[in-house]
């Protein structure tokens, strides 16, 4: 037995992977110049056991670099999920949900992978407690969502792929 380890596949949104490689083309192409430019300016000052800045340019670059390596694994293990069509389309990762609360108010959630979470966007993990409760549903199912200590309770208006 081998000790090669399958790492798990990432699910992403055609928009999620398309901003993850966009962020790893920044940081190659212009990130890592201008780091390089300013560990030359730091060089070029002179004692670099004492430079400060030689020691944060130094700090910056590592960081940088640890982000490339996180991104490109990312890319390397991304599944894109595509959009579902039909009118009856149950939620699942790449789904966004229009919710209507008792009192007649709508919210959107839409589920995205992990690595596209953002709760302020209302981008909701499939992963998480909240976009497991989500996943499957359909227009007219009714989902108990809680929030915070309290459920709400929400029928579903739509489910649509954009």
């Amino acid at each position: 037995m081998s000790g090669i380890v399958a790492k798990e596949p990432i699910y992403l949104t055609p928009k999620g992977l398309e901003k993850i490689k966009e962020e790893l083309r920044y940081l190659k192409e212009e990130k890592r110049e201008e780091l390089s430019n300013y560990m030359g300016a730091a060089i070029a000052d002179g004692d670099l056991r004492e430079s400060a800045a030689y020691d944060e340019a130094r700090l910056l670059q590592s960081a940088n670099e640890a982000r490339i390596a996180d991104l490109e694994e990312i890319v390397h293990r991304a599944v894109v999920v595509e959009a579902e069509e039909g009118e009856n389309a149950a939620a699942r990762l790449g789904a966004s949900l229009e919710l209507e609360d008792t009192a007649g108010e709508r919210i959107t959630f839409h589920l995205v992978g992990t690595h596209e979470a953002d709760i302020l966007d209302n981008k909701i993990s499939d992963e998480s407690p909240l976009g497991q409760n989500l996943l499957g549903k359909r227009a007219g199912d009714k989902v108990a969502l809680p929030l915070g200590a309290r459920t709400v309770n929400y029928r579903v208006v739509s489910v649509y792929f954009e």
